[in-house]
């Protein structure tokens, strides 16, 4: 007979344990699983060109012609339509990627390992705001960037990492949440953490000012510059809670603009998708809810690890971003509180008398309850390459829970 709430404890207890270290930079194909030159990875569960929606589109020709495999959307399309391009989640990977998150195999990488269990992840490197590749944009200017970043920043960032033996990515997470940060929309105290550490091994790094400064200031004005590490760190986190026999524990939730897929610990790679839905929230000026595209992106492996939305309660600043009160910030971290097995012992909530943040989404609690996992979301345009037009709130859909559930019930109790 399974003891359910012992393998969820496990699961959980595992994730809680996890200590991701940024180690350094590489090039994807040298690091990442089954990396190869013809595969693309994207976020979100597995989509076809056809099904894929306008910024995830985007975002695969951008990163064709980024590797000099095609000149334009046409001649994209027609490789990936051909069968000669492979699109694969970057989670079967076990990396992330925020929006779109297509990575591509010269692409430089953020290396992380969770040194008490000893698995690795990954993510690319955050473009920062603008008309970026996550949104789709592949213009001369996006492009110019992303090989600036390879080309430039990351060999200097991979040698600053390895001056300094790697980041504590688990520590500065927690010392941000601390300083207003929830770990996925808002993380302007994880980056200027994150930028300071790097500073003194930066400089060390190159012997050229320009490149130095050009770095450190490319760094410290994107208040997304953590994100994609903060990301990585948290699938580390979460991959050790997965394979646990007999656990409901959720340890993937992921967006590709089109469907939503989860995995759950005690179900194996399987996936269980739905639609995704439309977030809820503040636009940018000129925009409205008819541009948004659908929910995307691999950043909801923050929620799964028991930060993000889970964490509002220590960032109610947030709320002047995604819409909403302070008080509605509270209330959705205690909300989640119900559906998650336990209180995470590294990252605390001050304003709750530093009680720790809810982590471990119990597929059963979701079904029973009727109370879904909420998601803060940066919105994209539904276009490619418009990027950014606003951020909100949003739900994962009902039946993937219930279809994992199912799916549980026929494994181990039937």
């Amino acid at each position: 007979m399974i003891d359910i709430e012992k393998a969820n404890e496990t699961a959980v207890s595992r994730m809680m344990e996890a200590r991701p270290i940024l180690k350094t930079v590489a090039t994807a194909r040298d690091v990442i699983p089954g990396m190869r030159e013809n595969l693309l990875l994207h976020a979100g569960p597995p989509i076809t060109w056809e099904r894929a929606s306008g910024p995830m589109r985007g975002a695969i020709v951008g990163a064709l012609i980024f590797e000099g495999k095609a000149t334009d959307w046409e001649s994209a399309e027609k490789l990936v339509t051909s069968g000669q391009i492979d699109l694969e989640p970057c989670h079967e990977h076990n990396s992330v990627g925020p929006m779109a998150g297509v990575t591509s195999a010269s692409m430089k990488v953020y290396v992380v390992e969770n040194v008490t269990h000893g698995n690795m992840a990954y993510s690319n490197l955050n473009e920062g705001y603008g008309k970026v590749l996550r949104y789709g944009a592949y213009s001369e200017n996006v492009l110019k960037k992303l090989r600036w970043m390879n080309d430039t920043m990351g060999p200097v960032l991979a040698e600053a990492l390895e001056m300094l033996d790697g980041i504590d990515v688990r520590a500065l997470l927690a010392e941000s949440l601390h300083m207003g940060d929830e770990g996925h929309n808002r993380n302007k105290a994880g980056s200027i953490l994150f930028t300071t550490k790097l500073a003194p091994a930066i400089g060390k790094a190159t012997n050229n000012r320009i490149v130095a400064s050009t770095i450190l200031r490319f760094l410290g004005e994107n208040a997304l510059s953590v994100l994609n590490p903060v990301m990585a760190a948290c699938k580390a986190m979460a991959d050790a809670g997965h394979g646990v026999e007999g656990s409901t524990v959720m340890t993937v939730m992921a967006r590709n603009g089109t469907d939503l897929g989860i995995r759950v610990s005690g179900l194996g790679d399987q996936w269980f998708t739905g639609p995704v839905g439309q977030p809820d929230g503040l636009y940018f000026s000129g925009f409205t809810a008819d541009d948004a595209s659908g929910d995307i992106g691999d950043s909801t492996i923050t929620e799964t690890a028991g930060i993000g939305a889970f964490a509002m309660a220590t960032a109610p600043a947030i709320v002047t971003f995604i819409s909403g009160t302070p008080e509605m910030a509270v209330d959705t971290t205690m909300r989640m509180y119900e559906i998650t097995v336990g209180e995470h012992k590294a990252f605390t909530i001050p304003v709750l008398g530093f009680r720790g943040t809810p982590v471990g989404v119990d597929i059963r609690k979701v079904v029973e309850l009727g109370i879904r996992p909420q998601i803060n979301t940066g919105i994209a345009h539904k276009d490619a390459g418009v990027g950014q037009v606003g951020a909100g709130l949003v739900l994962p859909p009902a039946n993937v829970f219930e279809d994992a559930l199912i799916a549980y019930a026929e494994k181990y109790l039937s």
